[in-house]
């Protein structure tokens, strides 16, 4: 399974899902600490804000980070559940993890998205996570279309709560 929470809850989380990954992405919010029990491979942190173009003094999303989650997902033996973590986990996790999903799932590009509204219905994807993933998945712009077809999030939030997403979608 792979799940998405804000980073406040990393560690609980870790510890009740006996999480063997873990994946944050963070940029001016700070370093994270690799969680208890994570082994050193399977932290990934991707250093990266959640913004949608260049911004002065902020880390702009790019292909380099889209694929480092690709390749760390790739070597997910998933004998173990996965947490993508942002600040908040509405965002910059959701793309991310929505991205991981599709990875396992060619040609479901809309399941996947409608799988995440109907499990986050707060999360808002980061557009340009997306769009990269979108391209470097190969899809086409599918998974851009399927995640624009959802229309806006259904409940504002200021901070996301533990969501879990089949990896393997029927």
């Amino acid at each position: 399974m792979l799940y998405v929470c804000p980073w406040h809850e990393v560690d609980v989380h870790v510890e009740d899902l006996e999480a063997t990954h873990v994946v944050s992405l963070l940029g001016v919010e700070g370093e994270p600490m690799r969680p208890a029990g994570i082994a050193d491979d399977r932290h990934l942190h991707l250093e990266l804000d959640d913004i949608a173009g260049p911004i002065g003094g902020y880390i702009t999303p790019d292909a380099d980070h889209v694929d480092e989650l690709l390749d760390f997902a790739r070597a997910w033996d998933r004998a173990g559940p996965m947490i993508v973590h942002c600040y908040a986990g509405i965002s910059r996790s959701t793309a991310a993890a929505l991205a991981i999903v599709c990875l396992y799932n060619p040609g479901q590009e809309e399941a996947a998205a409608r799988q995440l509204r109907e499990r986050t219905p707060f999360a808002q994807p980061n557009r340009r996570i997306l769009a990269i993933a979108d391209d470097r998945l190969a899809l086409e712009g599918r998974l851009v279309r399927a995640v624009e077809g959802l229309g806006p999030r259904r409940r504002e939030a200021t901070m996301g709560r533990l969501v879990e997403l089949s990896v393997r979608l029927p």
